[in-house]
């Protein structure tokens, strides 16, 4: 399926027959973060979100920003890893941080918060070595001495940084410097990147955009909505 912006979108199912009604659903892209259809994404959790950031030390708009990035606010997300939830807790992980259910909301957002706060901890509050690591874990930061050359982890800060750019949310000398390095990567990172979310019904639907730039379409798709 291509989109109208151009985006080639891949699944596994074969396409309707001419015969068959099309489904009636506007290929709109969505809205960029900031803009209202976005911050209604995460009206639920906002409650959640601040009250957890502030437990544990952390700007509220940092939480929301990892959480647009990791799952765009869909609760129930899981990644072709195994990742699950609002702010896409491993199982190992969330064992770690004593959450039972993943899915829940208010654990979730808990965990994560705290998670990342142990993260920017380790790493002297270095916010870009702490969202890596928060992406690709910890051994890998270490193994490559900074942000690891993933194309998906390096594109993952560039884009929590720039969220939080967008905030007005102040950020510190090193997220600044490492902003300036990945603003020219994410093109041609994500050109190189290819993501796989599962639909509702099971369809597996291949895309190369992450999953807070998904057309409406495509997301209507995914929660079974077409």
């Amino acid at each position: 399926m291509e989109d109208r912006d151009g985006v080639l979108y891949v699944k596994n199912v074969e396409p309707p027959q001419p015969s068959q009604p099309q489904p009636a659903v506007a290929s709109q892209p969505s809205s960029p973060p900031g803009e209202p259809d976005a911050a209604k994404t995460a009206a639920p959790y906002r409650d959640l979100i601040r009250a957890a950031a502030a437990r544990h030390g952390l700007a509220s708009e940092l939480v929301e920003a990892v959480i647009r990035v990791e799952s765009n606010f869909k609760a129930r997300a899981v990644s072709s890893k195994g990742a699950r939830g609002l702010m896409q807790l491993m199982p190992k992980t969330a064992r770690l941080l004593g959450v039972r259910n993943v899915f829940d909301a208010r654990q979730n957002i808990e965990g994560g918060a705290r998670h990342l706060r142990n993260l920017v901890d380790l790493y002297n509050g270095n916010l870009t070595l702490a969202l890596a690591a928060y992406n690709a874990g910890a051994d890998a930061v270490a193994r490559h001495g900074g942000i690891p050359p993933y194309a998906e982890t390096r594109a993952y800060v560039a884009r929590v940084l720039k969220l939080l750019q967008r905030t007005g949310l102040p950020v510190s000398a090193e997220a600044a410097e490492a902003q300036a390095t990945l603003r020219a990567e994410p093109a041609a990172i994500e050109a190189r990147t290819l993501y796989c979310y599962e639909a509702a019904d099971g369809r597996a639907v291949y895309s190369n955009l992450p999953i807070d730039r998904l057309s409406s379409a495509v997301r209507a798709m995914l929660e079974g909505r077409e």
